[in-house]
C-alpha cells in the first residue's frame, strides 16, 4: 500500500522535524519525509493533513490488558482498540496477568494473542520475581528471548533488596530495563493520599514516604551498580527530585509520571468517587506542580497511562473496598494538550517525545519515531479540536475514569499502524 500525508505539520523529535511537510508511505515503511514532485503520478491513497499534527505514533510503555486470566476487565483486543482510539500504536504490558507472565509460555501467549486480534502493537513485560511474590527470580533470561522487553514486578514493590539487586543485575545482562514500582507496603497500606482530605473523608492515608522510601533505594542500587533502573508512575515532588538530583551524579535512572498526576488532586477523591482511587494515590496541588515542573525540565522522561481497567463492581463499592486504577488509554493525549501544551509547560514537540520516542528509546524498540525504513506508525491530530469525554463511549471493556465530561483537546483524527490506517477520520477500519 502507497499512502501520502500531505501538508501536515510533521514532529519528529527523534530526528529533529517540525515542518510543514509530506510523509510518505510505502510497504507499511516511512519511505520519505519532504515535498517531492515526483510523487506526483504515483497511484496511492492520499490524506490531506492541513492544520494538523503528523507525529509518530504514541508509545505507551505502562498499560495492563489483563489477558491472560482477567479478561471479564480487558483483552488484548479491547485494550488496543481503546489504545489505537488514543493514538497509541504502541503498547507495553504488565505481567500482573493471571497466570502471571512471569516465563516463556504467558510471554508468547500475549505475543500470539496480539497478532491475532490487537489493534496496536504489543510487547509484553515480564515479572521480576515468580508469581510476583518477591521470593524468586523469574526466568528473565528465557522471557527476554521469547519476546519480552523489560521486567518488573508492578502492582507489588520488590521489597526484598536484594532480590532487586540481582533483578538489576541479571537486566543489565541482558540488556533490558528495570521498571520499579516504587512503594514501601509498611508506609503504603491505606486508600487514598495521607492529608487534610483523607481526614475529612476518614479515609487511611498513603504517605509520600512510601513512594519515596522505595525510590530512593532503587536509585541507591543503581547508583551502586552502575545499572538502569526506571522508576514507574512517579506521583511525589520528594521523589522528582530524587531522580532529578540522581541525573546530575550520572546515575542511570528514568521515570515516567500519568496524566492522572499532573491533571487532578487528591480533591477528586471527595465524594468517595472510587474512580479517583489508584495506586499511587492523587497527591496535592504541590505535588501536581512539581510534576509538571519535573515534566518540563526533563527530569521525567515518559508520560505513560498506567491504564487500569477494572469491572463495574470493583469501583461500584466502598471507597476502602474498590480497586486501584483507572482506564487512560483514549484521554493521554487530550490531557498532555490542555494540561501541559497549553499551559506552556511543554511544546507540542517535547509532548511528542515524552509520549513516543522516549519510552521508545527505555524499551529498546523500534518506534517512536518517523526514520527512514521504519514501520509507519502514525498519529494525525488538531491540538486545537475540543472534544468532551464521554466515558460511556470510551473503548476499552471498562469504564473507570476520572476525567467523564471533561473538556479535552486533539482527538486522533487518523492512526496508522505498520502502514495501515485503522482510524480513518475517527471511525475505525479493521
Amino acid at each position: 500500500m502507497k499512502l501520502l500525508i500531505k501538508n501536515g505539520h510533521v514532529i519528529d523529535p527523534a530526528n529533529g522535524i517540525d515542518e510543514v511537510t509530506d510523509v510518505y508511505i510505502n510497504n507499511g515503511e516511512i519511505a520519505e519525509i519532504g515535498k517531492n514532485d515526483d510523487l506526483a503520478g504515483v497511484e496511492m491513497q492520499i490524506i490531506d493533513a492541513d492544520g494538523k499534527i503528523v507525529a509518530p505514533g504514541l508509545v505507551d510503555m505502562h498499560v495492563h490488558l489483563r489477558e491472560p486470566g482477567q479478561e471479564y476487565k480487558e483483552t488484548i483486543e479491547t485494550g488496543t482498540l481503546a489504545a489505537v482510539y488514543g493514538g497509541v500504536t504502541s503498547v507495553a504490558c504488565m505481567p500482573n496477568t493471571e497466570p502471571v507472565c512471569d516465563n516463556e509460555t504467558v510471554v508468547r501467549f500475549i505475543k500470539e494473542r496480539a497478532k491475532e486480534t490487537g489493534y496496536a502493537n504489543v510487547f509484553p513485560v515480564g515479572a521480576v520475581s515468580k508469581g510476583l511474590e518477591g521470593k524468586f527470580l523469574a526466568e528473565i533470561g528465557d522471557m527476554v528471548f521469547s519476546g519480552a522487553v523489560a521486567i518488573t514486578d508492578d502492582g507489588h514493590p520488590v521489597e526484598n533488596a536484594a532480590l532487586m539487586r540481582r533483578a538489576m543485575q541479571y537486566s543489565d545482562m541482558f540488556d533490558i530495563t528495570v521498571i520499579s514500582h516504587c512503594e514501601d507496603m509498611s508506609l503504603g497500606e491505606g486508600d487514598m493520599n495521607e492529608g487534610a482530605v483523607a481526614s475529612e473523608l476518614g479515609l487511611r492515608g498513603i504517605s509520600p514516604s512510601a513512594e519515596e522510601v522505595m525510590a530512593s533505594r532503587d536509585i541507591l542500587l543503581a547508583e551502586n551498580l552502575g545499572c538502569r533502573v526506571h522508576i514507574a508512575h512517579i506521583s511525589t515532588k520528594g521523589t522528582v527530585e530524587l531522580v532529578r538530583q540522581a541525573k546530575k551524579r550520572g546515575v542511570k535512572v528514568t521515570c515516567e509520571t500519568c496524566p492522572h498526576y499532573f491533571s487532578l488532586t487528591d480533591e477528586a477523591c471527595r465524594g468517595y468517587n472510587t474512580n479517583a482511587k489508584m495506586n499511587p494515590p492523587l497527591r496535592t496541588a504541590e505535588d501536581v506542580l512539581a510534576i509538571k515542573e519535573g515534566l518540563k525540565d526533563g527530569t521525567i522522561d515518559c508520560i505513560v497511562t498506567d491504564h487500569a481497567p477494572h469491572h463495574p463492581d470493583e469501583k461500584q463499592c466502598e471507597f476502602g473496598y474498590a480497586k486501584n486504577g483507572i482506564v487512560g488509554l483514549e484521554t493521554s493525549l487530550g490531557l498532555g494538550i490542555k494540561n501541559l501544551v497549553n499551559e506552556g509547560y511543554l511544546t507540542m514537540n517535547q509532548l511528542i517525545e515524552k509520549m513516543s520516542k522516549n519510552p521508545s528509546e527505555i524499551l529498546g524498540i523500534a518506534k517512536g519515531t518517523l526514520s527512514v525504513g521504519r514501520s509507519a506508525d502514525i498519529v494525525i491530530f488538531d491540538p486545537e479540536s475540543e472534544w468532551t469525554v464521554d466515558t460511556s463511549k470510551l473503548h476499552s471493556k471498562s469504564k473507570n475514569s476520572p476525567f467523564d465530561g471533561f473538556r479535552l483537546y486533539g482527538k486522533p483524527e487518523y492512526v496508522i499502524v505498520n502502514g495501515n490506517i485503522v482510524i480513518n477520520s475517527g471511525e475505525l477500519m479493521k
